[in-house]
């Protein structure tokens, strides 16, 4: 079972998604239902921001001085997530936070398409995935459409 904590402090967003809460809720059922996270109950924190705030986060936590779309914030190494998903404990994955100013905006359908696609894809970050490598960027993006197609 996988539990996401939405934040919002941009009233943009809701042009959008009129709760976003309910809706992360409904989508963390699919995810639950589809057995990705069948080996234990997770939960992460996201946060819907937009370009100065994630610009500002990139910098401070990244060393990066520019802005993006969705940045992951993992709690813990891929090495400690692993022994902890043997354990079948209650884990924290860390954060995300997605830049309102980078989604595609021309009807709410494919803002959802592309907000999906960019938490499923920071999700995928908390849980380990990376794209430094092509083989790496190809596992990843496999696996980001598999649960976009749910």
């Amino acid at each position: 079972m996988i539990k996401i904590n939405v934040l919002s402090r941009n009233k943009k967003w809701n042009k959008y998604i009129n709760n976003p809460q309910s809706y992360f809720n409904s989508q963390a059922k699919r995810l639950s239902r589809s057995g990705f996270t069948n080996r234990g109950n997770f939960q992460f924190t996201l946060l819907l921001s937009e370009s100065n705030e994630v610009k500002y986060l990139n910098k401070t936590f990244r060393k990066k001085n520019k802005t993006t779309d969705v940045l992951s914030f993992p709690f813990y190494h891929v090495k400690e997530l692993k022994k902890l998903l043997r354990k079948n404990e209650s884990i924290y994955l860390g954060d995300i936070v997605i830049n309102f100013n980078k989604i595609e905006k021309k009807n709410k359908v494919i803002f959802r398409k592309h907000l999906d696609q960019l938490w499923i894809h920071g999700l995928l970050h908390l849980f380990g995935y990376t794209h430094k490598k092509n083989i790496e960027y190809n596992k990843m993006r496999r696996q980001e459409q598999f649960l976009l197609n749910l």
